[in-house]
């Protein structure tokens, strides 16, 4: 176990590459302030999970999100940086390419309560040796792995000029209320211009796109400890109910049976 509040910590302390085995662990926890792990990459492949608190994973082109009892899945070789909520409680999982038939791009998944504590024994014993009953685990552990749910809890954030412009001031400002034409007046372009420069460059209307930004600091916010009160108020909804009422819409749970049911 590893026990810091500055993430960077880990890249000192463990080094994930030079392991022979297929799947290796480490359990996290971070103490009482947000912690950051600089942009960086492995040859492994990362899987982040969080058991309490949360994950924001920044990878090229869009954030994704770790709420509890779920897992962010990034291929090796992608760069990407971790920013981790208020005593949050996590593991990473690293694994050899080819060791498991995972996607080749970043997802999150639901993670099982088998998979979730064949992962805590692992991180039980990092270096263990071939042919234990460890080594036979994480064999299942790989197997299980391709099975979890896929839920594409992320925020698009494409290269385009104009896109990461807008992205960047709503990721600064999520209650941030500009309208689409107001932004494309900012942009010097029309709003039916913008409108599809957002669907093209995100798969999203842009009403969808700003929404899952919402959930994706909803999440976060919620999972750190933050009232559904509170969090209404950062993303400048009018009120509690309406806050509400996108989150059951998006996810098919209000926040707090969401979150009961994580547990």
């Amino acid at each position: 176990m590893t026990k810091s509040s500055l993430l960077t910590d880990l890249l000192a302390q463990f080094k994930p590459d030079p392991h022979e085995r297929p799947v290796v662990a480490l359990r996290v926890e971070v103490d009482q302030n947000d912690a950051e792990q600089p942009v960086h990459w492995h040859r492994k492949g990362q899987l982040v999970l969080a058991l309490h608190g949360s994950v924001t994973c920044d990878v090229p082109n869009a954030i994704w999100m770790v709420p509890p009892q779920h897992a962010v899945w990034i291929p090796g070789g992608t760069p990407h940086s971790n920013r981790v909520t208020e005593n949050a409680h996590i593991y990473f999982l690293f694994i050899e390419p080819g060791a498991t038939p995972l996607p080749n791009e970043c997802c999150t998944l639901a993670i099982s309560p088998l998979v979730r504590e064949l992962i805590r024994h692992l991180a039980q014993t990092p270096a263990y040796p071939s042919e234990s009953p460890t080594e036979r685990l994480a064999s299942v552990l790989l197997e299980q792995l391709p099975l979890s749910p896929v839920q594409r809890l992320h925020f698009p954030v494409p290269e385009h000029p104009g896109i990461r412009r807008l992205a960047d001031a709503l990721e600064q400002n999520p209650a941030d209320r500009t309208t689409v034409a107001e932004w494309a007046a900012k942009l010097a372009m029309s709003e039916r211009s913008l409108a599809r420069l957002v669907q093209r460059e995100t798969g999203l209307t842009f009403g969808r796109w700003r929404q899952q930004l919402h959930l994706i600091v909803a999440l976060s916010e919620l999972a750190g400890g933050a009232t559904v009160q509170q969090v209404a108020g950062t993303l400048g909804y009018d009120s509690v109910t309406a806050f509400i009422t996108m989150f059951k819409k998006a996810l098919g749970l209000p926040p707090a049976q969401y979150f009961t049911a994580l547990r």
